[in-house]
């Protein structure tokens, strides 16, 4: 897709039918502004922020409203699953194979991504691996059905996701691409590491020099791009992510676990509620405590510390970076020879 050339979008036809007779009721486009009033006022808003109102209309007019997209959000994994059930769709064997396979085949673009942005290809990769599998599932919904459903369609999020869908077509515009043609997640994120299109605006870097910041087919863009989302969200070079924990069989009362915000709770703390940092390891300051249930009904203890909390700010789960951590750990263990 790096060299789509953008589709010139003809007027709408001024026959669209809903049977094939000549007697059959015309069919008005989803999203077409003149039928809609809360879509018209956004098209006016974007137009004042500086889109081309003619584009982003006869864009609209290829969108379709995909009843899948909203059900698909009511049941993410993360809101349903427990640790060890999702741990076991992301971390496994195959998944670190092809993660050391693919930092190999990139082995210039991931030391520079760390000596650039401090963050290791072990947790670049997890990322990739974890959204994509390394750029092999980059999702099959149209981003224009997706965001455009989602923004207009939406219970709570519309106003969020109507920037959303204004950004796309702003990326599909600069870069000449027809808005039709990318495909993504459901909710839009789009490429090897499924950035959503605010992100891809702020993020994304074209890495390879080649004069564009590529997600969708540049896998060097994608990772530059992930070690950049890092760094700018305040990655610490060399700082640990997560310190092993114990603690009792069953999670005590009052304390916040699993929360997706910077550190808050001090680990001593947590020490005086019997919860300490496994083999006498020494943390101090505030951690993220968290417990995550395991298949045989025993907790798995870890303390999260501030790289813990910014691999959340690409995904707001603490399943979500715990998955990646693990995942980062066991390519970076393969990479070193160590087969456990």
């Amino acid at each position: 897709m790096t060299r789509v050339q953008r589709k010139k979008f003809g007027p709408l036809l001024a026959a669209m039918f809903l049977g094939l007779c000549g007697g059959a009721a015309q069919a008005a486009p989803d999203f077409d502004p003149a039928s809609h009033e809360n879509i018209r006022q956004w098209l006016d808003g974007v137009a004042r922020q500086g889109l081309a109102r003619d584009e982003v209309t006869r864009a609209l007019q290829h969108a379709r409203f995909r009843q899948n997209v909203l059900d698909a959000m009511q049941g993410a994994a993360e809101r349903r699953l427990s640790w060890h059930e999702y741990r076991d769709i992301f971390v496994q064997p195959r998944r670190v194979q092809e993660g050391v396979a693919f930092i190999e085949a990139h082995r210039e673009a991931f030391a520079r991504a760390e000596r650039e942005f401090g963050v290791p290809p072990a947790y670049i990769a997890a990322i990739i691996g974890v959204e994509t599998r390394y750029g092999q599932h980059k999702g099959d919904h149209r981003v224009l059905d997706s965001l455009a459903t989602l923004a207009f369609h939406h219970p709570s999020r519309g106003d969020f996701f109507q920037g959303e869908l204004a950004a796309f077509l702003e990326i599909t515009l600069e870069q000449d691409i027809s808005p039709q043609m990318p495909k993504g997640s459901y909710a839009g994120a789009m490429g090897y590491p499924q950035f959503i299109p605010t992100s891809y605006q702020a993020y994304a870097v074209d890495f390879d020099g080649d004069g564009r910041r590529d997600l969708w087919e540049d896998p060097v863009d994608a990772i530059g791009s992930v070690g950049n989302y890092f760094a700018e969200h305040g990655w610490r070079r060399d700082a640990p992510v997560v310190t092993p924990a114990e603690g009792p069989a069953t999670p005590p009362d009052g304390i916040d676990f699993n929360a997706t915000r910077a550190p808050y709770l001090e680990a001593s703390r947590l020490a005086s509620a019997g919860i300490v940092p496994r083999d006498g390891a020494s943390v101090d300051g505030s951690v993220v405590p968290l417990s995550l249930e395991l298949a045989d009904g025993r907790y798995r203890y870890a303390l999260g510390h501030r790289n813990f909390y910014v691999i959340t700010r690409y995904n707001h789960s603490h399943l979500y970076a715990m998955a990646v951590h693990d995942l980062a750990e066991r390519i970076q263990a393969a990479l070193d020879g160590d087969p456990a």
